[in-house]
């Protein structure tokens, strides 16, 4: 690896070119930067690329080697066939929505009785408390079934057996000290879960579930139509892209081009996005945020009914209602950061803190958790931020990708009324006195577990690049790689010794753009959110740029250009 610091003070890190990876680029007859990118990846044998490239859903594991789910889908079948009554229980953001229609739709089409229940975020909080045992009582359910939660609701569990009702769980966060004794507990990160693949999303382990009903009753044909929800749910809740995940998410992006449902082409619309083929970006910066308002806004039922409805008018309005939402979402989530980024700044929190953790009565809830994603990037640091309401404090948190949060909250497990998460993303709740107390001993923690160099933003480089090697080949050899997100990121590129050949623009007050030319060829590079670089750069400077290789379309016309991911004054003349 070589080391190298951009101008922003991050540390490039290049990944040095290797024998291994020329060779496996040569074994899939492609360009050299792909087998170093693969490489990079710990992709190093030709089987495991090509499965990596092309796999398909024929690829995807058997559900039944998933614990728990023969005896999971014996239950539902002996429901649907003695017309009991199911209750599904989920989750409010995209993973656990998504998860309730896939179920419900799957269910339905079996000819099982089914109806759901969805906690309001901002009333009744996250998960299946055993007070919602009620709530399938007063339901006549015969069997409650969770989906993206319950791994900790063994109390839900007791209380629902007392009263006759049986529970199914699906889940996949991490498990606290005793798992529930439900019927069957379906979550592949439990030690005994047996299965292959760790990394399923809330909607991933829905969909296995729905798989293995499907097969068992030979309605295999109809598993597609539920790629285009798992993909959804999979890039919302910023699942790692490798595995069944990527299969899924791969072929659900296809199957995005042809939508019947009403609902998701109502909310492909008022997002922008007819007639084009959608990406994981569009996924997780426009449909996944419209439907997460529903949820982080208090209106969750909003979302699901959006799903439901077979109106094309009902469902325009319903998209129309969460687009609104999601403004208003957009507009506290910016109060809310800036008061919080301020009181870091002007309090010298990180001069103090390897873990900044701030609270306020006057923050929305359901809004925190993506604010602390913001400031962990900002700050380049774990963040949990907590809204105060009454005694109690709820609290969102995400993390730098070195430290485990969620291991973090165990060790400091005494100070919780109630805690879950990953380790990139954790929810908790505690007494609102018991802050300052929990930011000492996370604190501690950190001090431990947390270097310096964590701290410091790093860009990762796949390999160095000339102009002269970018080219159609190339271009089509990288549409291989995609989607794109965590696991697998958007291949980063270095092209050393290059010459600014116009002067920085600055777009729209926020981003950079430039000329820049290598060995007689120019090419347009765009800095976005990048333009404090406009005045750090004059036309003739030699310059290293870090940077992905994007395309913008305009009147039809589909160009290429730079985007700037870093850039440093070049130390060779």
């Amino acid at each position: 690896m070589c080391y190298l610091i951009g101008m922003d003070d991050a540390v490039w890190i290049v990944a040095e070119p290797s024998g291994t990876a020329a060779d496996l680029a040569a074994a899939l007859g492609l360009p050299p930067a792909i087998g170093q990118i693969l490489f990079n990846r710990k992709i190093t044998d030709a089987e495991t690329a090509r499965r990596f490239l092309f796999g398909g859903t024929a690829d995807l594991h058997d559900p039944f080697l998933l614990a728990g789910m023969e005896e999971a889908v014996g239950r539902v079948l002996q429901a649907v066939e003695n017309g009991e009554r199911i209750l599904i229980f989920g989750d409010y953001d995209v993973d656990g929505i998504l998860s309730v229609v896939m179920l419900h739709k799957a269910l339905s089409t079996l000819g099982a009785k089914v109806e759901y229940f969805i906690p309001e975020r901002l009333s009744e909080g996250y998960g299946l408390k055993d007070e919602h045992v009620g709530v399938a009582v007063e339901r006549g359910a015969a069997l409650v079934i969770s989906v993206d939660c319950g791994i900790k609701a063994s109390g839900f569990v007791r209380k629902a057996r007392e009263r006759g009702i049986e529970v199914i769980i699906t889940d996949h966060h991490q498990p606290g000290d005793e798992i529930p004794d439900a019927l069957a507990v379906l979550n592949p990160v439990l030690p005994g879960a047996n299965y292959p693949d760790r990394r399923l999303a809330g909607v991933g382990v829905t969909f296995k579930l729905i798989q293995a009903l499907f097969e068992r009753t030979g309605r295999t044909a109809a598993l597609r139509h539920y790629l285009k929800l798992v993909s959804i749910g999979t890039i919302a809740d910023v699942a790692e892209l490798r595995g069944e995940n990527r299969i899924l998410v791969k072929h659900g992006l296809r199957e995005l081009d042809n939508v019947a449902n009403p609902g998701l082409r109502s909310l492909i619309d008022v997002s922008g996005l007819r007639g084009r083929r959608i990406s994981e970006g569009d996924v997780g910066f426009r449909l996944g945020p419209r439907i997460n308002a529903a949820g982080r806004m208090g209106r969750t039922e909003l979302a699901v009914r959006l799903f439901f409805s077979t109106s094309a008018a009902e469902t325009d309005a319903l998209a129309r209602e969460l687009d609104g939402l999601n403004a208003k979402r957009q507009a506290e989530e910016e109060t809310i950061f800036k008061q919080a980024a301020e009181r870091v700044r002007t309090r010298g929190l990180v001069r103090r803190y390897k873990i900044l953790i701030l609270g306020d009565s006057g923050w929305n809830r359901g809004v925190i958790g993506i604010v602390a994603s913001r400031l962990a990037r900002v700050f380049q640091r774990p963040v949990i931020l907590f809204s105060c309401d009454g005694e109690k404090a709820q609290g969102s948190g995400r993390s730098v990708p070195e430290f485990s949060l969620i291991e973090c909250l165990d060790a400091c497990r005494d100070a919780f009324l109630s805690y879950g998460g990953h380790p990139q993303a954790v929810g908790c709740t505690l007494e609102c006195g018991r802050i300052p107390e929990f930011r000492e001993t996370a604190n501690r923690v950190a001090a431990e577990r947390i270097s310096e160099d964590a701290l410091r933003r790093k860009l990762r480089i796949d390999a160095r690049l000339g102009f002269s090697d970018i080219n159609g080949p190339l271009w089509d050899a990288l549409s291989l790689l995609d989607p794109y997100g965590i696991g697998n990121p958007r291949p980063v590129f270095l092209v050393e010794n290059a010459e600014i050949a116009s002067p920085a623009q600055r777009l729209q007050g926020r981003h950079v753009k430039f000329l820049v030319r290598q060995n007689g060829r120019t090419v347009e590079a765009i800095g976005w959110d990048r333009a404090a670089w406009a005045e750090s750069v004059s036309k003739g400077d030699r310059v290293d740029l870090a940077f992905s290789l994007q395309t913008s379309t305009y009147l039809g016309e589909t160009r290429l250009y730079l985007g700037l991911e870093g850039l440093r004054r070049s130390q060779r003349s």
